[in-house]
């Protein structure tokens, strides 16, 4: 009788709360991260009524009465709204077109590297600017580049007509252009760390094959080291394509001014404009609204591009 007794009882139960037991401190380690994605990105989604309401601030958000689709309608009329919204789409994918690449070509480059010092100085040189925040980056960029900066001073010693009209910062025509840029000392160093991961991950014995087949270095990048890191390169850009909507809002707001607004301005920065800028605003509906509709578009987008990545046989996000 103990024998079946013991047969019965669900040892998958039993079991499970050892393996609890004996990784408690993993679990205890999960719980802060847990604790930010339930505080930061789940309870917020109650507020995401606030953008079918008018808000007001002495019934809350639940007694704040429905108005419908009113502050969608209202993006329509907003000319500000369709600036920003084509100076987003812009700016992202100047940052894909010509940002995305730059990582893939420094982590091939750092992987031709033969000195182990000489390679991990480049990476450290590489990376650092990654843990500057653009508040430090800005600052930089504008006692460099501003219209008292180091730059704009050598140049009146040189050339005192070329200073008098120096305006780079301030310039519709160059000022996407140092978004882009400063971007890309930023954060390409911090990318390549993904892509040298995989491409240690790549069997050597292809390159050893391919050296007695005769290929040259450049030959074995095109044809094992490329493909070999293809499904990594898939990933980032369908993460990136997902995150269109999503322009920069902390460098853009550090580096902008009211001169390079109509090339400039973002979804975000509009959003905080009319919602902070205006003085005192309760307004909170029409910033919600535009938030949804971010958001929307870049769900539609990541899973538009992840089904075009499993059609063409790689692996998706989802």
């Amino acid at each position: 009788m103990a024998t079946n007794r013991s047969l019965s009882r669900p040892l998958g139960k039993t079991n499970l709360k050892k393996e609890i037991w004996r990784n408690r401190y993993f679990y205890l380690m999960l719980l802060l991260p847990m604790a930010f994605f339930i505080i930061f990105k789940y309870l917020p989604l109650y507020g995401l009524q606030l953008a079918f309401k008018e808000y007001m601030l002495n019934k809350g958000i639940t007694g704040s009465p429905w108005i419908g689709f009113d502050h969608f309608k209202r993006m329509t009329v907003e000319p500000e709204f369709f600036v920003a919204f084509k100076n987003t789409i812009i700016i992202s994918l100047y940052r894909i077109i010509f940002g995305f690449p730059v990582p893939i070509i420094l982590a091939l480059m750092i992987n031709e590297v033969y000195f182990n010092r000489f390679r991990r100085f480049t990476q450290t040189i590489l990376t650092f600017p990654h843990f500057l925040s653009w508040v430090i980056v800005s600052g930089l960029v504008l006692n460099m580049f501003g219209d008292s900066g180091v730059i704009k001073k050598v140049i009146a010693l040189i050339s005192p007509e070329m200073a008098t009209n120096w305006n780079m910062l301030y310039s519709k025509s160059s000022f996407r252009s140092f978004l882009i840029l400063t971007d890309i000392w930023k954060e390409a160093g911090w990318g390549t760390i993904i892509y040298l991961a995989a491409i240690a991950g790549i069997d050597p014995s292809y390159y050893e094959a391919a050296t007695v087949d005769g290929c040259n270095r450049l030959q074995q990048i095109w044809h094992i080291t490329i493909p070999g890191i293809m499904g990594i390169i898939v990933i980032q850009l369908l993460l990136r394509v997902g995150w269109v909507m999503e322009a920069g809002f902390d460098q853009i707001f550090n580096l902008y001014t009211p001169p390079v607004y109509p090339v400039a301005d973002i979804l975000d920065t509009y959003v905080y404009r009319i919602t902070f800028g205006r003085g005192v605003s309760m307004d909170m509906g029409f910033p919600t609204a535009v938030g949804l509709f971010k958001n929307v578009i870049n769900f539609v987008l990541i899973m538009t591009a992840n089904s075009i990545a499993r059609r063409a046989g790689h692996d998706g996000i989802i």
